[in-house]
């Protein structure tokens, strides 16, 4: 177990404690004297960090593993979901936007794994990065929106906009991205096998 791996466990590991931060009633909205809006978001923050930083880690160790490949993108769909799941449940956030954002991620899951299973790698898109990046945004605002700093909700609600506007570009961009690497691998396929058609005939 590799420190990008293991930061990536820890990632997966705070998830629940974000969860459980956010949706128990604490005496006094209070954990150990902190506004728990505070401590929720400084758990998602940190979350957030260990994204980031596992990856810059991977690359500049040389530590890029296929268990890491693996781990870190069910990691940050772990914890953007868990934090999404429970604004809509303390009404911080709208079911539907919700839906749909959550629905793109799986549904760009669905897409890439198939690409795979096809020979096909889709490269992470720059709209995608966009996408993360507004989220963490648009959380971390709703959250501290909802405590000490409520003047913050309605950027986060901005914010959370910009999520929902890059998710549907984004997706759309992979499905086209396939269909162009999909036609492309069917062609030099298909390229592949007249040559070797013609040279069959030849040597005969």
């Amino acid at each position: 177990m590799n420190l990008p791996n293991a930061l990536t466990l820890v990632r997966m590991f705070l998830v629940p404690l974000l969860v459980v931060v956010l949706l128990t009633e604490f005496e006094g909205r209070q954990v150990f004297g902190v506004p728990k809006e505070l401590v929720a978001a400084a758990i998602f923050a940190l979350a957030s960090t260990t994204d980031w930083l596992d990856g810059y880690l991977a690359r500049r160790r040389r530590q890029v593993t296929w268990l890491g490949q693996m781990l870190d993108p069910i990691a940050d769909k772990l914890l953007t979901s868990a934090a999404f799941i429970s604004l809509v449940q303390l009404d911080l956030a709208p079911a539907w936007m919700v839906a749909l954002i959550i629905g793109r991620e799986f549904a760009v899951t669905a897409l890439r794994s198939l690409a795979y299973a096809k020979g096909i790698t889709i490269p992470a898109s720059p709209l995608g990065k966009v996408k993360m990046a507004s989220q963490v945004t648009a959380i971390l605002l709703l959250i501290i929106g909802w405590g000490p700093l409520p003047w913050l909700a309605p950027i986060g609600h901005a914010a959370l906009w910009v999520v929902m506007v890059a998710a549907v570009v984004s997706a759309a961009d992979y499905y086209r991205r396939f269909l162009v690497l999909s036609n492309a691998r069917v062609i030099d396929v298909n390229v592949g096998r007249e040559r070797r058609a013609n040279k069959n005939t030849r040597v005969g």
